[in-house]
């Protein structure tokens, strides 16, 4: 019996060679997923918050992908490597170390030129390495681990509380939070970064 997953509003499917490399055969359905994908992403939080990071570590790719191992390594067997695949949101496929190059040398300046307020980098640093989508699945928990990680790593603030609520699931904070960030897909940050600390 493969993997059965039903996906909601903002969640990207999974291809069938993507689903093979699930390293825990007897998941068969999204809330199993969802269950032991929560389990690893609470270990990987536990980590995170157990070390310092500098600045120079954090944006960097080694670390990107780092973090995204940290967080699925034992449920996938992809974890922490580019996808290989083109999706219904992204860049081309080819284009990820490209544009994730280009964000990880943007942020210096921002951070140094004080460019933006810290909550914002932090949250345009989510929204864009998001937009980039950088593997098969978990962008978006990926990236709220990232903004929280620089926000209290390197910049010494609380992390952020994201709607204080689990966002896989479908309900009126998960639409709540896809609104802000088709907004900031707009431009518009505010919905965001409100969303961020509410």
């Amino acid at each position: 019996m493969g993997l059965a997953l039903v996906y909601t509003d903002g969640q990207t499917p999974l291809e069938e060679d993507e689903k093979e490399g699930i390293l825990i055969p007897t998941i068969s359905t999204r809330a199993e997923l969802d269950e032991f994908e929560q389990q690893n992403i609470e270990e990987a939080v536990q980590w995170s918050l157990m070390r310092n990071f500098k600045q120079a570590e954090v944006l960097t790719e080694v670390f990107i992908k780092a973090v995204h191992k940290r967080m699925y390594g034992n449920i996938w067997s992809w974890a922490g490597e580019f996808r290989k695949t083109n999706k219904n949101i992204g860049v081309d496929k080819w284009m990820i170390p490209i544009e994730l190059k280009k964000l990880l040398e943007d942020m210096p300046y921002w951070i140094e030129n004080k460019t933006f307020s810290e909550d914002e980098i932090a949250i345009r640093f989510k929204h864009r390495i998001v937009s980039i989508h950088c593997f098969p699945n978990g962008n978006g928990r990926h990236s709220r681990l990232l903004a929280d990680i620089l926000v209290e790593k390197v910049f010494g603030k609380r992390v952020f509380t994201w709607g204080a609520s689990n966002l896989i699931r479908e309900g009126d904070v998960r639409n709540t939070y896809l609104r802000a960030v088709r907004a900031a897909d707009a431009g518009n940050y505010d919905p965001l970064l409100d969303f961020a600390r509410s």
